[in-house]
Parts: structure tokens; C-alpha cells; sequence
């Protein structure tokens, strides 16, 4: 028998079998701290407070879509593997009580004025108790449709018309926003940034004000993978500069819960 499993067998013993005794002998030995770049302490997380039976409702362009199933009696997939699906996990392990519910809606390619187009029956007819969007990237993706559908201008106006048709729906909804944002592509020069970096800053500043002017939760995006990003770098969060990973994701989600949680308490 090896020494290290005559030292386990002997702390069981002697503590009782404690696994939390065993895992504190290994760390005094010197295992290394995980790392925790998005600043939220993992699952050691406050809860928000949502009224039993709510419908949590996800809008947003392809990094919300990930592919959520269309068929929505198939229940293995219809969430996708996004942020969403990972907030679902959370809340339904740790409220199971809640009986919530979540949709997602996001659409890949889309931007503000879509989410407009369809917002009667992707956003009101699902009557949300919780609604959180994510949007902007494609808007200025596309120089020439930005400039015809108003510019910054254009996406304060199409976002702030679904938010009071959501508002009119529904007074009590409580709202969600998170900005738009974008890293440093795979290969990118240290210090180079996206090319889309100016132009998401510009609405920013939009998503911030419509946040206050509707008393909803601001989830800061941008600046959670600026931080992220000084560790193991922007291609280990988002591997071309719009689409996160899995831990891009991830970011996402615990800050999510983390700052509806400060605001819902």
C-alpha cells in the first residue's frame, strides 16, 4: 500500500470519514487555488428572488441562440447550450421549488430592428415575468444596413419601443440588459483589438441609459471579458472575437445570477 493511501486512510478513520477533511488536508499540501477571473465566487452564489411558476424569457442574436431546439416538447434540448441553458441548470437545481420556466428566443443574425419585427409573438404572447436581452453585435456588423436602420439613433429607438411594448404587457416584468461586446480575435496582435470594438462602444452607453430609464438589471458585459481576457487571453473566452466558449458562457451566467440577485434581493 502506498504512503499517500495510508495517510488517506488514516485521516478517514480518524475524522470520521469527512470528505470536507480530506479535501483540506490535499489543499494544505499545496494545491493550487483555482483561478476566478470573472469575480463572482462560483457556486457560492446568492439567489434571486423570482415568484413561484415565473417565465424567464432569453431574446437576443446567435450567441443567446446556440441552437436552442425549435421543438419545444423536446425538453433535452430546448434551451441550446448557451448562457441560458446554463442559468436554467442553476436556478432549477437550486429552486427547485420555483418551478421556473425558460425560453429561449434569441436568433442567429439578428439584430434590434428584427428582434422588433417578431416581438409580438416571440416576446409578448410568451408573457414574461423576467425578460433579458442581449443585442447589438450584428446591428453595427453591417455598416450600410446599420446606417438605414438609423445608426445608434435607429438601435436606441427599436430597443426602447420593445421595451415599453414588454412594460405595457406586463408593469411588474422585471428586465434584464446586457451589452454587446466583443474581443480580440484568434491571432489578434497583442494590443490589437476587434474591428468592431468602436462601434460597440458607441452603444454601450445606449444599452446603460435604457437599463435606468427602465429600472432593469445591467449586466456589464464588456467589461466582465475585458478582465477575463487578462487571463489565459481573449481567444480562451471568445475564440473569434464574437462567439464566447463554453467558459465565455459561463462568465456570462454567474454573472447573471450574481447581479439579479444584488437587484432582486
Amino acid at each position: 500500500m502506498s504512503t499517500e493511501m495510508k495517510r488517506r486512510m488514516f485521516l478517514k478513520a480518524s475524522l470520521g470519514g469527512s470528505a470536507a477533511a480530506l479535501v483540506a488536508a490535499d489543499q494544505a499540501q499545496g494545491a493550487p487555488s483555482r483561478a476566478n477571473p470573472s469575480g463572482v465566487t462560483g457556486y457560492d452564489y446568492r439567489l434571486p428572488k423570482i415568484k413561484t411558476g415565473a417565465t424567464l424569457l432569453f431574446q437576443g442574436d446567435s450567441i443567446t441562440d446556440m441552437k436552442w431546439g425549435r421543438n419545444q416538447r423536446d425538453r433535452n434540448h430546448y434551451l441550446g447550450h448557451s448562457y441560458v441553458y446554463l442559468i436554467a441548470s442553476r436556478l432549477h437545481t437550486d429552486m427547485p421549488e420555483a418551478k421556473l420556466n425558460f425560453l429561449n428566443r434569441g436568433m442567429s443574425g439578428h439584430t434590434v430592428v428584427d428582434l422588433k419585427k417578431r416581438w409580438q409573438k416571440d416576446a409578448i404572447d410568451l408573457k414574461p415575468d423576467v425578460l433579458s436581452i442581449l443585442i447589438g453585435v450584428n446591428d453595427i456588423g453591417r455598416e450600410a444596413r446599420f446606417k438605414s436602420n438609423g445608426g445608434v439613433k435607429g438601435y436606441e429607438a427599436a430597443y426602447r419601443s420593445i421595451l415599453d411594448q414588454s412594460r405595457k404587457a406586463n408593469p411588474d416584468l422585471k428586465i434584464v440588459l446586457l451589452e454587446p461586446f466583443v474581443l480580440p480575435g484568434k491571432g489578434a496582435r497583442p494590443g490589437q483589438q476587434n474591428p468592431r470594438q468602436g462601434k460597440i462602444d458607441t452603444l454601450r452607453p445606449v444599452v446603460a441609459k435604457l437599463a435606468s430609464d427602465y429600472n432593469a438589471v445591467l449586466i456589464k458585459t464588456q467589461d466582465i471579458f475585458n478582465a477575463a481576457a487578462k487571463r489565459g487571453g481573449p481567444s480562451h473566452w471568445i475564440w473569434d472575437g464574437v462567439h464566447p466558449l463554453p467558459q465565455g458562457h459561463e462568465l456570462i451566467a454567474r454573472n447573471w445570477i450574481e447581479q439579479t440577485a444584488k437587484a432582486w434581493s
